[in-house]
């Protein structure tokens, strides 16, 4: 334990460069690219849900900011729960957004083979491939995270410029069907065709692509000045993520057929190529891998960083504390990646589209459990005076909580009911934690 901090403050910490490309880098990532195929259905109905998530992820983001300003611990969701709450409810806000993170990482490397297959058909056609190529591309990103986590944060970096260029260059094509061939090109607004309960269902799949406005606070440890960076990597991160998706989602929704979008394992791709952008159709479907790479690799840090900081904290197994001599947790990496592996053999019969979704909705559900309980905590740490009691505040972190309530519904029981057995598990975890302790 010792050996760990003192590590960490011999290593270069992140900035706040690195913090926005890890919130950004880890909210623009597989979503972008594979949620028109699952929204396709929706029409504007996944149009308006955009524009509540957004709306909501703000509010989300702002509330983890000034949680970080107040309490610049490591662990996030786990160390603002227990704040606010105590320790019982701080591990299980932990142990489910854990769940969460290698779940998302399990849907993230799905979503890269999956725009992999662009290149290499076979993919889609042999039983089996693409899970294995799944597995394998998971436990690259765990070998380069367990080489450090400024390793990580530079690989960040690069992917998260690079994943930037198909956007602007497909929200560039968007403008130019637009423009020749003017509103005629856009799917017809119908009001009758809104619907609350679409517009629900529509918000639970547009918010897994806006998960990540918590992950800079996670490893507070190893960033530099957390108290500041940490609160503008966030809030600029979350804004500018938002932004790109309104546009770049919403675009390709409005101007594609339903017929071409739902099912497809390539959404942009076929967005291009419906367009007549056969050249680029190539160029497109790469920048979309290294996009879903990129992602992967951030939640990676991720899935390693937060379990360590739990054991730390004494509420997870000291083993998972252990770091190598780069102050790297190898161990919590590795078990949180035999996690994955098995997520991802487990659902290997269904299509990569199918199996990216129902990952992403339990991956979502999951993370609801922490949004909401940090929303909460604002709301009581409030009420004990020991954060600003400010009217502005009170408002953001009860529309947080309330956006979170909301969200669950969309998701549908069946996945909402796997991510409460999944948090009922960790409850006689941490009954065999306190009684080890004692």
């Amino acid at each position: 334990m010792g050996g760990a901090k003192m590590t960490a403050v011999r290593s270069k910490p992140l900035g706040v460069w690195m913090c926005a490309a890890l919130v950004v880098g880890n909210m623009i990532g597989s979503g972008v690219f594979m949620l028109p195929a699952s929204l396709a259905p929706y029409g504007w109905n996944a149009v308006i849900a955009w524009i509540l998530t957004i709306g909501g992820s703000l509010c989300l983001a702002y509330v983890f900011a000034k949680l970080a300003g107040a309490f610049p611990r490591a662990g996030g969701p786990f160390a603002y729960t227990e704040e606010a709450f105590g320790r019982a409810p701080g591990f299980l806000v932990a142990w489910s957004y854990w769940i969460s993170v290698w779940v998302a990482n399990a849907a993230i490397a799905i979503a890269a083979i999956s725009y992999l297959s662009v290149f290499l058909p076979v993919i889609a056609k042999v039983p089996a491939l693409p899970a294995l190529l799944t597995v394998a591309v998971v436990w690259t990103a765990t070998a380069i995270n367990c080489a450090g986590a400024r390793s990580a944060g530079w690989t960040q970096v690069v992917t998260t410029v690079l994943k930037l260029v198909p956007l602007i260059a497909v929200a560039g094509l968007a403008v130019s069907v637009l423009l020749r061939k003017g509103p005629a090109a856009i799917t017809p607004f119908e009001p009758s065709a809104l619907s609350g309960a679409s517009i629900t269902a529509a918000a639970a799949l547009t918010l897994w692509a806006l998960l990540g406005v918590e992950t800079a606070t996670i490893p507070a440890d190893k960033v530099k000045d957390p108290a500041r960076t940490i609160p503008r990597a966030t809030l600029a991160g979350t804004a500018f993520a938002g932004l790109v998706y309104l546009v770049v989602s919403s675009g390709v929704l409005l101007l594609t057929p339903t017929a071409v979008l739902q099912g497809s394992n390539a959404p942009f791709v076929d967005f291009v190529s419906y367009h007549g952008g056969g050249d680029f159709r190539l160029a497109l479907a790469a920048f979309a891998t290294i996009s879903a790479l990129g992602a992967l690799n951030g939640w990676s840090l991720i899935q390693g960083e937060l379990p360590a900081a739990m054991a730390r904290e004494g509420v997870f197994p000291a083993w998972f504390a252990k770091t190598s001599a780069n102050g790297t947790p190898v161990r919590a990496h590795l078990v949180s990646s035999v996690l994955v592996t098995i997520l991802v053999l487990m659902n290997y019969a269904k299509s990569m589209a199918d199996a990216f979704t129902f990952m992403a909705l339990l991956s979502t559900t999951s993370t609801l459990f922490a949004y909401l309980f940090c929303s909460l905590a604002v709301l009581r740490l409030q009420g004990q005076g020991r954060m600003d009691r400010s009217k502005a505040l009170t408002l953001v972190a009860a529309l947080g909580a309330l956006y979170s309530v909301w969200t669950f519904s969309g998701a549908g029981w069946s996945v909402t009911l796997w991510g409460l057995v999944l948090l009922a598990v960790g409850a006689p975890i941490y009954w065999l934690m306190r009684r080890a302790a004692r």
